[in-house]
């Protein structure tokens, strides 16, 4: 069905904004217009957006930023919305939100303050303290899709034949896998200073561990891709991989890509998972360096990547999503903070990535993921239970919006030891509470 939207002036952000939320969240086919003529005689559901009321249809009134087509500071108020925040308040009694509500998803969904002057992490990393909704408290809110669905009840009592789209959660469990073994097939010189720096460190269990492993008497402990393919069996899903296979660096410690056994594991996990590239650390600026990674690793797989992940979660809008889309990507699944979980571009969806830079959408998906084991682990230094808690809440509020969620797991945090100890059952546990319903 398709909707009617007046407005002042039409832009490719304001058409982005409204096509995210009224086509990709409610299902209907949006068209603007700037002639009140062709308004008024339109016999279907429609409203105004700009800045006063035309008629008796209704209104939401607007701010300026999807007008505009430069890059600025906005001025950023943050408001009441019942339970929830929000921001971009509007003053009309006469506006079906009190405040702009496509303004406010486009600022989230394109990502708008990651363009803007700000400090970042001593991996070029955007910051979640940076966010907009990280000063709201709603990181753990999908606000995107909430304000979704309030918008097509109101439009649903305002055109009772309007037709939604019926949304269904969705569960995609995905890992990353930085290094595929803790011991083996490192190569003489890598296995031999790991001996001695276990000797110099005193620490003989880890000696005993690593020549036990070696030797074919205990299975290497980040070996836990047989439980990973069973899971996927018994739960009935396809997981999504993301290879690793830049060249050795501080931050790139995977095995070589030219590693026999290592592309065997590569060919086993595409016969049951979908793979992609992991692109090194030191890639995501660099277009020649992650062609060349993609490159080896389809060459292995003899097919073509088209999904992707920054190792790291490293990247710098719209540079990293630019050389992406360059290289024929079609989804990206960085879209995440890992020193938090939650909504980082606000919405629990897939969406097409706006480039700001050139004031224009783009081909590139991007599909967000909502909580990472190294989060749980290492920034918010919670156990299993705790791990389980916030997991299990945002599940909840993904499929109360009938969202898509996207867990990112790590093949080593599967192997039950050490640090790890105990991640495996929470692990099985997620994907219980996820699935059983």
């Amino acid at each position: 069905m398709e909707i009617l939207v007046l407005t002042k002036k039409k832009t490719n952000r304001l058409f982005y904004a409204l096509d995210l939320i009224l086509h990709g969240q409610l299902g209907l086919d949006v068209r603007m217009t700037t002639d009140v003529e062709d308004f008024y005689s339109f016999d279907g559901p429609k409203f105004c957006y700009g800045d006063k009321k035309v008629g008796d249809a209704p209104f939401q009134k607007c701010v300026s930023i999807l007008f505009e087509h430069t890059i600025t500071t906005q001025d950023i108020r943050i408001c009441d919305d019942g339970e929830l925040k929000a921001f971009f308040p509007i003053y009309s009694a006469e506006s079906l939100f009190s405040f702009d509500i496509f303004a406010a998803t486009f600022y989230l969904v394109s990502r708008y303050e990651e363009y803007l002057p700000c400090r970042r992490d001593k991996h070029d990393r955007f910051l979640a303290e940076n966010s907009i909704l990280h000063k709201m408290d709603m990181m753990r809110k999908p606000l995107v899709n909430i304000w979704s669905i309030r918008l097509g009840e109101k439009l649903k009592s305002l055109f009772p034949s309007i037709e939604l789209k019926n949304k269904r959660f969705t569960f995609i469990p995905t890992y990353d896998v930085d290094a595929a073994w803790s011991y083996k097939h490192k190569g003489f010189y890598r296995t031999t200073g790991a001996f001695l720096r276990d000797i110099l460190h005193r620490d003989f269990d880890e000696v005993k561990a690593r020549w036990k492993v070696l030797t074919n008497r205990l299975p290497d402990p980040f070996d836990t891709f047989d439980h990973q393919l069973k899971l996927q069996k018994d739960f009935k899903f396809k997981a999504k991989y993301f290879i690793l296979c830049g060249e050795y660096a501080l931050n790139d410690k995977n095995i070589s890509i030219k590693n026999n056994a290592f592309r065997t594991l590569i060919k086993r996990l595409g016969d049951y998972a979908l793979v992609g590239i992991h692109p090194s650390y030191s890639s995501y600026l660099d277009k020649t360096k992650v062609g060349n990674e993609i490159f080896n690793l389809s060459k292995v797989l003899n097919r073509e990547i088209t999904i992707s992940r920054q190792h790291f979660l490293r990247m710098n809008l719209p540079k990293t999503y630019q050389i992406l889309a360059d290289l024929d990507i079609k989804s990206d699944y960085s879209m995440g903070y890992a020193e938090q979980p939650g909504f980082r571009a606000g919405t629990a969806d897939p969406f097409n990535f706006f480039d700001l830079e050139n004031d224009a959408p783009t081909k590139l998906i991007v599909n967000p993921f909502v909580v990472m084991d190294g989060t749980l682990r290492d920034y918010l230094n919670l156990d299993t239970d705790g791990s389980l808690k916030i997991t299990k809440s945002l599940i909840d509020e993904v499929r109360a919006v009938n969202g898509t969620f996207v867990l990112l797991w790590h093949n080593e945090t599967l192997s039950n030891q050490k640090r790890w100890t105990g991640w495996k059952k929470l692990h099985g546990d997620i994907l219980e509470y996820a699935f059983s319903k």
